[in-house]
């Protein structure tokens, strides 16, 4: 099963920020950033801390991937 997290890069793009500063701020790996750039799942917790630095939601960060 794969993710699509368009909606996360786009609140970086739209806060002005780069995948390093998410990192940064919320001391996720660098791993975890490759495997939601391959459209891999990674935890509720990581996407929990994401949410709280960008001030969003969880829907607003990933959906299913239907067509892959």
């Amino acid at each position: 099963m794969k993710f699509n997290y368009n909606g996360l890069w786009k609140l970086l793009i739209d806060n002005n920020m780069k995948k390093k500063d998410i990192i940064d701020r919320t001391g996720i790996s660098p791993t975890t950033v490759a495997k939601m750039t391959k459209g891999e799942a990674v935890s509720l917790s990581i996407l929990g801390k994401i949410c709280k630095e960008l001030n969003s939601d969880i829907g607003d960060l990933i959906c299913l991937d239907k067509e892959r």
